[in-house]
Protein backbone atom coordinates (compact mmCIF):
# COMPACT_ATOMS: atom_id res chain seq x y z
CA UNK A 1 0.00 0.00 0.00
CA UNK A 2 1.10 3.66 -0.39
CA UNK A 3 0.21 5.28 2.76
CA UNK A 4 3.32 7.37 4.37
CA UNK A 5 3.91 4.46 6.83
CA UNK A 6 3.20 1.50 4.61
CA UNK A 7 6.00 -0.66 2.44
CA UNK A 8 5.48 0.09 -1.11
CA UNK A 9 4.58 -3.44 -3.24
CA UNK A 10 8.26 -4.61 -5.43
CA UNK A 11 8.88 -4.78 -9.06
CA UNK A 12 11.72 -4.40 -11.23
CA UNK A 13 12.39 -1.41 -13.70
CA UNK A 14 15.02 -0.51 -15.85
CA UNK A 15 15.93 3.53 -15.58
CA UNK A 16 15.58 3.72 -19.71
CA UNK A 17 11.84 3.22 -19.62
CA UNK A 18 10.59 6.55 -19.25
CA UNK A 19 7.46 7.92 -20.51
CA UNK A 20 6.76 10.40 -23.50
CA UNK A 21 6.97 13.98 -22.16
CA UNK A 22 3.69 15.55 -22.45
CA UNK A 23 4.51 18.50 -24.15
CA UNK A 24 5.11 16.30 -26.90
CA UNK A 25 1.56 15.18 -27.56
CA UNK A 26 1.83 19.15 -29.27
CA UNK A 27 3.39 17.71 -32.17
CA UNK A 28 0.15 15.55 -33.21
CA UNK A 29 -1.02 18.44 -34.80
CA UNK A 30 1.48 19.40 -36.84
CA UNK A 31 1.58 15.39 -38.32
CA UNK A 32 -2.66 15.48 -38.31
CA UNK A 33 -1.95 14.73 -42.26
CA UNK A 34 0.33 12.09 -42.39
CA UNK A 35 -1.47 9.44 -40.47
CA UNK A 36 -5.47 8.90 -39.71
CA UNK A 37 -4.52 7.59 -36.06
CA UNK A 38 -2.17 10.78 -35.21
CA UNK A 39 -5.24 12.73 -36.46
CA UNK A 40 -7.44 11.27 -33.80
CA UNK A 41 -4.93 13.56 -31.17
CA UNK A 42 -6.40 17.26 -31.91
CA UNK A 43 -5.88 19.65 -29.07
CA UNK A 44 -8.85 20.04 -27.21
CA UNK A 45 -11.40 16.72 -25.75
CA UNK A 46 -8.94 14.53 -26.86
CA UNK A 47 -5.23 15.87 -26.06
CA UNK A 48 -5.99 19.44 -24.09
CA UNK A 49 -3.02 21.77 -24.24
CA UNK A 50 -3.38 22.29 -20.48
CA UNK A 51 -5.14 20.61 -17.42
CA UNK A 52 -5.38 23.82 -15.51
CA UNK A 53 -8.73 24.28 -15.88
CA UNK A 54 -9.49 21.04 -14.80
CA UNK A 55 -7.39 20.64 -11.97
CA UNK A 56 -8.80 24.51 -10.59
CA UNK A 57 -12.28 22.69 -11.12
CA UNK A 58 -11.14 19.40 -8.46
CA UNK A 59 -8.23 20.57 -6.13
CA UNK A 60 -10.39 22.15 -4.03
CA UNK A 61 -12.10 18.95 -2.89
CA UNK A 62 -9.20 17.24 -2.36
CA UNK A 63 -7.36 17.05 0.78
CA UNK A 64 -3.96 15.62 2.56
CA UNK A 65 -5.03 13.80 5.66
CA UNK A 66 -3.14 12.93 8.80
CA UNK A 67 -3.06 10.51 11.79
CA UNK A 68 -1.88 10.59 14.83
CA UNK A 69 -1.94 7.68 17.66
CA UNK A 70 -2.30 10.49 20.66
CA UNK A 71 0.35 11.27 22.69
CA UNK A 72 4.02 12.55 21.90
CA UNK A 73 7.27 11.55 21.64
CA UNK A 74 10.90 12.49 21.01
CA UNK A 75 11.59 11.29 17.41
CA UNK A 76 15.43 11.75 15.43
CA UNK A 77 14.91 13.12 11.94
CA UNK A 78 16.70 11.33 9.98
CA UNK A 79 17.83 10.55 6.45
CA UNK A 80 16.73 6.68 4.91
CA UNK A 81 20.80 6.10 4.77
CA UNK A 82 22.37 6.65 7.80
CA UNK A 83 25.56 5.98 5.82
CA UNK A 84 25.22 9.39 3.85
CA UNK A 85 28.04 12.69 4.67
CA UNK A 86 27.31 14.71 6.88
CA UNK A 87 26.47 18.29 5.20
CA UNK A 88 27.67 21.85 6.45
CA UNK A 89 25.19 22.35 8.92
CA UNK A 90 25.67 19.26 10.49
CA UNK A 91 23.37 17.32 9.99
CA UNK A 92 22.97 14.00 7.51
CA UNK A 93 22.45 14.45 3.38
CA UNK A 94 18.76 13.96 3.14
CA UNK A 95 19.00 11.39 -0.02
CA UNK A 96 22.59 9.72 -0.09
CA UNK A 97 22.84 10.38 -4.00
CA UNK A 98 23.24 14.21 -3.53
CA UNK A 99 26.68 15.30 -2.43
CA UNK A 100 26.93 17.68 0.88
CA UNK A 101 26.94 21.04 -1.20
CA UNK A 102 24.72 19.95 -3.83
CA UNK A 103 22.16 23.06 -4.87
CA UNK A 104 19.07 21.05 -3.73
CA UNK A 105 20.30 19.38 -0.39
CA UNK A 106 18.57 22.43 1.21
CA UNK A 107 15.18 22.16 -0.38
CA UNK A 108 14.98 18.17 0.08
CA UNK A 109 16.37 19.00 4.03
CA UNK A 110 13.64 20.83 4.55
CA UNK A 111 10.56 18.66 3.08
CA UNK A 112 7.49 18.23 5.00
CA UNK A 113 8.68 15.57 7.80
CA UNK A 114 12.40 17.06 7.64
CA UNK A 115 13.50 19.41 10.02
CA UNK A 116 16.25 22.28 9.37
CA UNK A 117 18.33 21.18 12.10
CA UNK A 118 19.04 17.80 10.34
CA UNK A 119 19.39 14.78 12.70
CA UNK A 120 18.80 17.27 16.07
CA UNK A 121 16.40 15.38 18.44
CA UNK A 122 12.70 17.34 18.40
CA UNK A 123 9.58 16.31 19.85
CA UNK A 124 6.92 15.48 16.75
CA UNK A 125 3.54 13.62 17.15
CA UNK A 126 3.68 10.11 17.03
CA UNK A 127 2.41 9.39 13.28
CA UNK A 128 0.54 6.32 12.12
CA UNK A 129 0.26 7.37 8.95
CA UNK A 130 -0.28 10.24 5.81
CA UNK A 131 -1.81 9.99 3.04
CA UNK A 132 -4.70 11.76 0.78
CA UNK A 133 -8.42 11.69 0.71
CA UNK A 134 -11.54 13.95 -1.57
CA UNK A 135 -14.69 15.04 -0.66
CA UNK A 136 -17.61 13.67 -1.89
CA UNK A 137 -20.91 15.93 -0.47
CA UNK A 138 -20.85 19.27 0.74
CA UNK A 139 -21.90 18.15 4.42
CA UNK A 140 -17.93 16.86 4.61
CA UNK A 141 -18.00 13.60 4.05
CA UNK A 142 -14.40 12.34 2.58
CA UNK A 143 -12.99 9.01 0.97
CA UNK A 144 -9.37 7.84 2.04
CA UNK A 145 -7.92 4.45 2.11
CA UNK A 146 -8.42 2.29 5.09
CA UNK A 147 -4.84 1.35 5.37
CA UNK A 148 -4.36 5.37 5.90
CA UNK A 149 -6.69 5.49 9.06
CA UNK A 150 -6.21 2.14 10.43
CA UNK A 151 -5.59 2.12 14.38
CA UNK A 152 -5.47 6.14 14.35
CA UNK A 153 -6.98 8.31 17.47
CA UNK A 154 -6.89 11.52 15.85
CA UNK A 155 -7.66 12.27 11.98
CA UNK A 156 -7.62 15.84 10.24
CA UNK A 157 -7.98 16.51 6.80
CA UNK A 158 -6.21 19.80 5.17
CA UNK A 159 -7.19 21.52 2.39
CA UNK A 160 -4.05 23.84 2.63
CA UNK A 161 -1.43 24.46 4.91
CA UNK A 162 -3.97 27.53 6.42
CA UNK A 163 -7.13 25.56 6.64
CA UNK A 164 -7.75 22.04 8.92
CA UNK A 165 -10.28 20.36 10.53
CA UNK A 166 -10.70 17.40 12.82
CA UNK A 167 -12.34 14.09 11.29
CA UNK A 168 -13.94 11.59 12.98
CA UNK A 169 -14.14 7.79 10.98
CA UNK A 170 -17.52 6.63 10.03
CA UNK A 171 -16.88 3.37 8.58
CA UNK A 172 -14.02 1.22 7.00
CA UNK A 173 -14.11 -1.80 4.65
CA UNK A 174 -10.59 -3.35 4.44
CA UNK A 175 -11.71 -5.93 2.06
CA UNK A 176 -11.72 -3.13 -0.33
CA UNK A 177 -9.29 -0.67 1.43
CA UNK A 178 -11.36 1.93 1.58
CA UNK A 179 -12.69 4.26 4.65
CA UNK A 180 -15.11 7.13 5.08
CA UNK A 181 -14.63 10.03 6.51
CA UNK A 182 -16.86 12.97 8.12
CA UNK A 183 -15.13 16.56 8.75
CA UNK A 184 -16.85 18.35 12.03
CA UNK A 185 -17.36 21.54 10.58
CA UNK A 186 -20.61 23.16 9.92
CA UNK A 187 -19.07 24.86 6.38
CA UNK A 188 -20.52 23.38 3.25
CA UNK A 189 -17.24 21.90 1.07
CA UNK A 190 -17.02 21.49 -2.71
CA UNK A 191 -17.50 17.60 -3.45
CA UNK A 192 -16.88 15.93 -6.74
CA UNK A 193 -18.72 12.66 -7.80
CA UNK A 194 -17.67 9.37 -9.10
CA UNK A 195 -17.73 8.25 -12.68
CA UNK A 196 -20.52 6.30 -13.75
CA UNK A 197 -18.20 4.36 -16.33
CA UNK A 198 -14.21 4.18 -16.03
CA UNK A 199 -13.01 4.79 -19.49
CA UNK A 200 -11.49 3.18 -22.10
CA UNK A 201 -7.07 2.26 -22.05
CA UNK A 202 -5.49 5.24 -23.43
CA UNK A 203 -7.57 7.72 -21.90
CA UNK A 204 -6.02 10.21 -19.81
CA UNK A 205 -6.41 11.07 -15.77
CA UNK A 206 -4.86 13.24 -13.77
CA UNK A 207 -3.67 12.14 -9.71
CA UNK A 208 -4.02 15.00 -6.66
CA UNK A 209 -3.04 14.04 -3.75
CA UNK A 210 -0.31 14.27 -0.82
CA UNK A 211 2.99 12.39 -1.53
CA UNK A 212 5.25 12.63 1.13
CA UNK A 213 3.47 15.35 2.96
CA UNK A 214 3.32 17.66 -0.41
CA UNK A 215 -0.12 18.55 -0.34
CA UNK A 216 -1.94 19.84 -3.45
CA UNK A 217 0.36 17.42 -6.43
CA UNK A 218 -1.20 17.38 -9.00
CA UNK A 219 0.25 14.42 -11.85
CA UNK A 220 -0.76 13.76 -14.91
CA UNK A 221 -1.27 10.43 -17.27
CA UNK A 222 -3.62 7.92 -18.65
CA UNK A 223 -5.45 4.75 -18.14
CA UNK A 224 -3.01 2.14 -18.42
CA UNK A 225 -5.18 -1.03 -17.60
CA UNK A 226 -8.58 -2.33 -16.21
CA UNK A 227 -9.25 -5.76 -14.06
CA UNK A 228 -6.15 -6.00 -12.56
CA UNK A 229 -5.60 -8.73 -10.15
CA UNK A 230 -2.99 -7.36 -7.66
CA UNK A 231 -3.39 -10.63 -5.18
CA UNK A 232 -5.58 -8.06 -2.98
CA UNK A 233 -8.55 -10.11 -2.58
CA UNK A 234 -11.26 -10.88 -5.06
CA UNK A 235 -11.73 -7.04 -6.40
CA UNK A 236 -10.29 -5.68 -9.93
CA UNK A 237 -8.03 -2.52 -9.66
CA UNK A 238 -7.73 0.02 -12.82
CA UNK A 239 -3.77 0.60 -13.36
CA UNK A 240 -2.51 4.29 -14.33
CA UNK A 241 0.81 5.61 -15.46
CA UNK A 242 0.48 9.31 -14.04
CA UNK A 243 3.46 9.31 -10.99
CA UNK A 244 1.68 7.82 -7.47
CA UNK A 245 3.57 8.19 -4.72
CA UNK A 246 3.86 7.48 -0.55
CA UNK A 247 0.86 9.77 0.41
CA UNK A 248 -1.24 9.58 -2.21
CA UNK A 249 -2.89 6.52 -0.64
CA UNK A 250 -6.74 7.48 -0.78
CA UNK A 251 -6.40 10.13 -3.16
CA UNK A 252 -8.32 10.38 -6.34
CA UNK A 253 -7.94 9.76 -10.55
CA UNK A 254 -9.95 12.17 -12.25
CA UNK A 255 -10.82 12.19 -15.84
CA UNK A 256 -11.10 14.83 -18.25
CA UNK A 257 -14.70 15.50 -17.00
CA UNK A 258 -13.42 15.88 -13.15
CA UNK A 259 -15.19 12.45 -12.18
CA UNK A 260 -13.40 9.97 -9.89
CA UNK A 261 -12.66 7.23 -11.90
CA UNK A 262 -10.54 5.39 -9.41
CA UNK A 263 -9.39 5.86 -5.64
CA UNK A 264 -4.96 5.41 -5.39
CA UNK A 265 -4.47 2.69 -3.37
CA UNK A 266 -1.19 0.53 -4.37
CA UNK A 267 2.17 0.76 -6.26
CA UNK A 268 5.07 -1.26 -7.81
CA UNK A 269 8.01 0.16 -6.53
CA UNK A 270 11.71 -1.07 -5.70
CA UNK A 271 12.49 1.80 -3.80
CA UNK A 272 9.34 3.25 -2.70
CA UNK A 273 8.40 6.04 -5.06
CA UNK A 274 6.59 6.51 -8.84
CA UNK A 275 8.01 3.86 -11.90
CA UNK A 276 4.56 4.42 -13.39
CA UNK A 277 2.81 1.78 -12.25
CA UNK A 278 -0.13 2.37 -9.55
CA UNK A 279 -2.98 0.87 -8.64
CA UNK A 280 -6.69 2.57 -7.80
CA UNK A 281 -10.22 0.87 -6.79
CA UNK A 282 -12.18 1.57 -9.20
CA UNK A 283 -15.49 4.14 -9.01
CA UNK A 284 -18.24 1.68 -9.22
CA UNK A 285 -16.62 -0.34 -6.46
CA UNK A 286 -15.89 2.68 -4.06
CA UNK A 287 -19.21 4.33 -5.15
CA UNK A 288 -21.10 1.01 -3.60
CA UNK A 289 -19.01 0.41 -0.45
CA UNK A 290 -18.98 3.86 0.24
CA UNK A 291 -23.09 4.24 0.26
CA UNK A 292 -22.83 1.31 2.75
CA UNK A 293 -20.24 2.95 4.76
CA UNK A 294 -22.14 5.87 5.38
CA UNK A 295 -25.54 3.78 5.82
CA UNK A 296 -23.85 1.27 8.47
CA UNK A 297 -20.61 2.05 8.90
CA UNK A 298 -19.57 -1.55 7.81
CA UNK A 299 -20.21 -3.55 4.51
CA UNK A 300 -21.94 -6.71 5.11
CA UNK A 301 -20.88 -9.95 2.26
CA UNK A 302 -22.08 -13.10 2.11
CA UNK A 303 -20.20 -16.24 3.39
CA UNK A 304 -19.46 -19.32 2.13
CA UNK A 305 -17.27 -20.70 4.52
CA UNK A 306 -14.58 -22.32 1.78
CA UNK A 307 -11.03 -22.44 0.71
CA UNK A 308 -10.72 -22.40 -3.34
CA UNK A 309 -7.90 -22.59 -6.06
CA UNK A 310 -8.34 -22.27 -9.28
CA UNK A 311 -9.13 -25.45 -11.85
CA UNK A 312 -6.81 -25.34 -14.42
CA UNK A 313 -6.69 -28.22 -17.71
CA UNK A 314 -5.26 -31.35 -15.37
CA UNK A 315 -7.94 -30.57 -12.82
CA UNK A 316 -10.79 -30.67 -14.80
CA UNK A 317 -9.54 -34.05 -17.04
CA UNK A 318 -9.59 -35.62 -13.50
CA UNK A 319 -13.22 -34.22 -12.97
CA UNK A 320 -14.49 -34.78 -16.27
CA UNK A 321 -15.10 -31.07 -16.86
CA UNK A 322 -15.07 -30.25 -20.40
CA UNK A 323 -13.47 -26.54 -19.34
CA UNK A 324 -10.85 -25.36 -17.08
CA UNK A 325 -13.33 -23.09 -15.79
CA UNK A 326 -15.14 -23.25 -12.07
CA UNK A 327 -13.88 -23.38 -8.35
CA UNK A 328 -11.87 -26.20 -6.31
CA UNK A 329 -12.90 -26.29 -2.77
CA UNK A 330 -9.48 -27.06 -1.27
CA UNK A 331 -10.97 -26.82 2.39
CA UNK A 332 -13.99 -26.24 4.20
CA UNK A 333 -14.40 -23.92 7.33
CA UNK A 334 -16.01 -26.28 10.54
CA UNK A 335 -19.40 -25.01 11.27
CA UNK A 336 -19.85 -22.99 7.92
CA UNK A 337 -22.62 -22.41 5.78
CA UNK A 338 -20.63 -25.12 3.28
CA UNK A 339 -20.17 -27.84 5.76
CA UNK A 340 -24.00 -27.26 7.02
CA UNK A 341 -25.07 -27.72 3.30
CA UNK A 342 -22.72 -30.66 2.68
CA UNK A 343 -19.83 -29.50 0.20
CA UNK A 344 -16.98 -31.14 0.44
CA UNK A 345 -13.46 -30.90 -0.03
CA UNK A 346 -12.80 -31.98 -3.83
CA UNK A 347 -16.13 -30.28 -5.17
CA UNK A 348 -15.76 -28.24 -7.80
CA UNK A 349 -17.93 -25.32 -7.98
CA UNK A 350 -19.13 -24.37 -11.86
CA UNK A 351 -22.66 -22.19 -11.12
CA UNK A 352 -23.89 -20.03 -8.33
CA UNK A 353 -27.84 -19.89 -8.80
CA UNK A 354 -27.22 -20.57 -12.65
CA UNK A 355 -24.63 -18.33 -13.28
CA UNK A 356 -21.21 -19.66 -14.64
CA UNK A 357 -18.19 -19.51 -12.74
CA UNK A 358 -15.09 -18.42 -13.89
CA UNK A 359 -12.81 -18.81 -11.36
CA UNK A 360 -12.34 -18.29 -7.73
CA UNK A 361 -11.73 -15.10 -8.34
CA UNK A 362 -15.15 -15.08 -9.67
CA UNK A 363 -16.79 -17.24 -6.74
CA UNK A 364 -15.62 -14.41 -4.59
CA UNK A 365 -16.97 -11.83 -6.16
CA UNK A 366 -20.75 -13.47 -6.72
CA UNK A 367 -20.55 -14.81 -3.18
CA UNK A 368 -19.91 -11.39 -1.73
CA UNK A 369 -22.60 -9.53 -3.74
CA UNK A 370 -25.36 -11.52 -1.53
CA UNK A 371 -26.67 -10.38 1.50
CA UNK A 372 -25.58 -12.46 5.06
CA UNK A 373 -28.93 -15.10 5.12
CA UNK A 374 -29.27 -15.27 1.58
CA UNK A 375 -29.74 -19.39 0.08
CA UNK A 376 -28.26 -19.69 -2.91
CA UNK A 377 -28.42 -22.91 -5.52
CA UNK A 378 -25.20 -24.09 -6.08
CA UNK A 379 -23.58 -26.65 -8.83
CA UNK A 380 -20.70 -28.47 -8.16
CA UNK A 381 -19.07 -31.68 -10.14
CA UNK A 382 -18.44 -34.31 -7.31
CA UNK A 383 -17.05 -37.62 -8.96
CA UNK A 384 -18.67 -38.50 -11.69
CA UNK A 385 -21.81 -36.37 -11.54
CA UNK A 386 -23.09 -32.69 -10.74
CA UNK A 387 -25.49 -32.03 -8.04
CA UNK A 388 -27.07 -28.85 -6.93
CA UNK A 389 -26.56 -27.61 -3.08
CA UNK A 390 -28.89 -25.31 -1.64
CA UNK A 391 -26.57 -23.36 0.87
CA UNK A 392 -27.67 -20.63 3.38
CA UNK A 393 -24.56 -17.87 3.26
CA UNK A 394 -23.90 -16.54 6.56
CA UNK A 395 -21.69 -13.23 6.91
CA UNK A 396 -18.29 -12.62 6.29
CA UNK A 397 -15.62 -13.70 7.70
CA UNK A 398 -18.21 -15.69 9.52
CA UNK A 399 -17.68 -18.84 11.50
CA UNK A 400 -14.68 -19.72 13.67
CA UNK A 401 -12.12 -22.68 12.52
CA UNK A 402 -13.24 -25.73 14.22
CA UNK A 403 -10.86 -28.64 14.72
CA UNK A 404 -11.41 -32.60 12.73
CA UNK A 405 -12.68 -35.20 15.48
CA UNK A 406 -9.77 -37.83 15.43
CA UNK A 407 -11.05 -40.51 13.75
CA UNK A 408 -9.59 -44.87 13.79
CA UNK A 409 -6.24 -45.81 13.01
CA UNK A 410 -5.99 -47.67 9.99
CA UNK A 411 -4.89 -51.08 9.65
CA UNK A 412 -1.00 -50.75 8.26
CA UNK A 413 0.09 -52.70 5.40
CA UNK A 414 3.83 -55.18 6.13
CA UNK A 415 5.27 -52.57 2.98
CA UNK A 416 5.30 -49.68 0.99
CA UNK A 417 2.86 -50.30 -1.86
CA UNK A 418 3.63 -48.87 -6.10
CA UNK A 419 0.56 -47.32 -8.12
CA UNK A 420 2.86 -47.23 -10.98
CA UNK A 421 -0.13 -45.36 -12.44
CA UNK A 422 0.96 -42.34 -10.77
CA UNK A 423 4.38 -42.95 -10.61
CA UNK A 424 3.97 -43.33 -6.59
CA UNK A 425 5.28 -45.40 -3.55
CA UNK A 426 2.86 -45.56 -0.82
CA UNK A 427 2.52 -46.56 2.47
CA UNK A 428 -0.71 -46.17 5.14
CA UNK A 429 -0.09 -43.59 7.57
CA UNK A 430 1.37 -44.98 11.14
CA UNK A 431 0.01 -42.18 13.75
CA UNK A 432 -1.21 -38.63 13.13
CA UNK A 433 0.75 -36.09 10.98
CA UNK A 434 0.74 -32.38 10.28
CA UNK A 435 -3.64 -32.74 11.98
CA UNK A 436 -4.19 -35.71 9.76
CA UNK A 437 -5.52 -39.07 11.35
CA UNK A 438 -5.94 -40.90 8.07
CA UNK A 439 -4.55 -41.22 4.51
CA UNK A 440 -1.35 -42.44 2.61
CA UNK A 441 2.14 -41.23 2.81
CA UNK A 442 4.23 -40.83 -0.08
CA UNK A 443 7.59 -42.76 0.24
CA UNK A 444 9.14 -42.18 -3.22
CA UNK A 445 7.84 -40.24 -6.39
CA UNK A 446 9.34 -41.17 -10.06
CA UNK A 447 10.90 -38.62 -11.30
CA UNK A 448 9.28 -39.08 -14.80
CA UNK A 449 6.08 -38.79 -13.22
CA UNK A 450 3.68 -35.70 -13.38
CA UNK A 451 3.25 -36.19 -9.90
CA UNK A 452 6.90 -35.16 -9.82
CA UNK A 453 6.78 -32.44 -11.85
CA UNK A 454 3.64 -31.30 -9.72
CA UNK A 455 5.99 -30.81 -6.77
CA UNK A 456 4.92 -33.83 -4.92
CA UNK A 457 7.33 -35.20 -2.60
CA UNK A 458 8.14 -38.17 0.18
CA UNK A 459 6.47 -37.08 3.26
CA UNK A 460 3.50 -35.70 1.95
CA UNK A 461 0.35 -37.25 2.76
CA UNK A 462 -2.99 -38.08 0.78
CA UNK A 463 -6.34 -37.85 1.97
CA UNK A 464 -8.57 -38.14 -0.82
CA UNK A 465 -8.08 -39.31 -4.56
CA UNK A 466 -11.45 -37.55 -6.45
CA UNK A 467 -13.12 -37.00 -3.43
CA UNK A 468 -13.15 -40.14 -1.51
CA UNK A 469 -11.53 -40.77 1.40
CA UNK A 470 -8.11 -42.75 0.96
CA UNK A 471 -6.87 -44.79 3.94
CA UNK A 472 -4.81 -47.60 2.56
CA UNK A 473 -2.24 -47.60 -0.97
CA UNK A 474 -5.26 -50.51 -2.19
CA UNK A 475 -7.74 -47.52 -2.13
CA UNK A 476 -5.08 -45.36 -4.50
CA UNK A 477 -5.25 -48.11 -6.68
CA UNK A 478 -9.23 -48.25 -6.84
CA UNK A 479 -9.85 -44.75 -7.74
CA UNK A 480 -7.15 -45.01 -10.43
CA UNK A 481 -9.20 -47.89 -11.74
CA UNK A 482 -12.40 -46.14 -11.35
CA UNK A 483 -11.12 -43.07 -13.07
CA UNK A 484 -9.86 -44.42 -16.59
CA UNK A 485 -13.10 -46.75 -16.62
CA UNK A 486 -14.56 -43.35 -16.87
CA UNK A 487 -12.16 -42.67 -19.71
CA UNK A 488 -10.31 -39.61 -17.58
CA UNK A 489 -6.75 -39.17 -17.61
CA UNK A 490 -6.32 -37.81 -14.62
CA UNK A 491 -6.99 -37.97 -11.05
CA UNK A 492 -7.55 -35.33 -8.08
CA UNK A 493 -5.32 -35.83 -5.00
CA UNK A 494 -6.00 -34.19 -2.08
CA UNK A 495 -2.57 -33.65 -0.43
CA UNK A 496 -1.79 -32.25 3.08
CA UNK A 497 2.29 -30.89 2.74
CA UNK A 498 5.01 -28.75 4.63
CA UNK A 499 3.31 -26.21 2.53
CA UNK A 500 -0.74 -26.72 3.44
CA UNK A 501 -3.02 -28.53 2.04
CA UNK A 502 -4.00 -28.26 -1.82
CA UNK A 503 -5.47 -30.08 -4.77
CA UNK A 504 -3.45 -31.17 -7.15
CA UNK A 505 -4.60 -33.05 -10.25
CA UNK A 506 -1.87 -36.25 -11.24
CA UNK A 507 -1.62 -37.48 -15.38
CA UNK A 508 -1.62 -41.36 -15.81
CA UNK A 509 2.13 -42.33 -16.80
Amino acid sequence: MIGQSARALQIARRPSELLMPLTAIACATALAFATPAAAQLQPGKNAPFSFADLVEQVKPSVVSINVSSGGRSTVRNRAPNNRAPNNRRGGRTPFPDLSPDHPLNEFFRNLPGRGAQGDRRRRAPRRAAQGSGFVISEDGFVVTNNHVIDKAQNISVSFGPKETYEAKLVGTDPRTDLALLKIESDKKFKPVKFASEIGRVGDWVVAVGNPFGLGGTVTVGILSAVNRDIGSGPYDFIQIDAAVNRGNSGGPTFNLQGEVVGVNTAIYSPSGGNVGIAFAVPAATAQQVIEELKTSGSVKRGWLGVRIQNIDKDIAASLGLADANGALINEVTGGGPAEKAGLQAGDAIVKVNGDDIADSRDLARKIAEYAPDTSVDILVRRGARDQTIKVKLGTFPGAQQASNAPAPKPEEPASPTTVKALGLELRTLRAPERGVERGVVVVEVADDSDASRKGLVAGDIITQVNSKQVTRPSDVRTAVADARKLGRPAVLLTVQSARGRRLVAVQFK
